[in-house]
């Protein structure tokens, strides 16, 4: 369950209504590339800059020819960024297509310059996650001198919540737990085995 949001998971950049492409429209019909230069870092400004300018000359040739040049420095565009971001492209995703319930949310909040919504919702699944690993680890535990198995299974059982909620507040709070962390994470218990205690 992705309970903070992770740049690495905004699939919706991959979208042709996301703001990447959004952006990358707008530049293209102001022939201007600064709006989507943010986009990506400074190592890649110079391919967004030759694909752009490749795309003006091309979208001269007609209809037909601007429709594939404008996909073409859409793709480029979106790549670039989603490399930026750790993500791999696949390719661009229809307009419509699906987003995360949070990310959606995310995007609400910064259009309507609140955010009171978006907290409450994250605050509620954060607390309703926390409380179900717990009642898992919690009912492991009263079983774990019945047999060896029943104390190996609250020992996963064990590690997976302690761990479930280190990563939860090293995503909040930073490694050190002191102040907010800049990235947050997504957690799969799966993975927490991995981790030392």
């Amino acid at each position: 369950m992705i309970l903070l949001v992770n740049p690495v998971t905004w699939a919706h950049c991959d979208g042709l209504d996301g703001p990447v492409v959004t952006d990358a429209r707008v530049a293209l019909d102001a022939g201007d590339v600064t709006p989507v230069l943010k986009w990506i870092p400074e190592t890649d400004e110079q391919e967004v800059r030759e694909a752009f300018d490749q795309a003006l000359v091309v979208r001269e040739q007609g209809p037909e020819a601007r429709e594939l040049a404008d996909r073409y420095f859409f793709e480029t565009l979106v790549r670039l960024h989603r490399a930026y971001e750790g993500a791999p492209f696949t390719g661009l995703l229809p307009s419509g297509a699906e987003v995360s319930p949070a990310i959606a949310k995310a995007d609400a909040a910064l259009e309507q310059g609140d955010v009171d919504d978006l907290a409450r919702h994250i605050a509620a699944a954060v607390e309703a996650s926390i409380r179900e690993q717990f009642a898992v680890a919690s009912t492991a535990k009263a079983d774990k001198d019945a047999s060896v198995e029943s104390g190996r299974v609250y020992v996963d059982k064990y590690v997976e919540f302690v761990h479930y909620v280190k990563h939860l507040h090293e995503a909040v709070a930073g490694p050190g737990g002191h102040g907010h962390g800049h990235q947050a994470a997504e957690v799969d218990a799966g993975d927490t085995h991995h981790d030392q205690h």
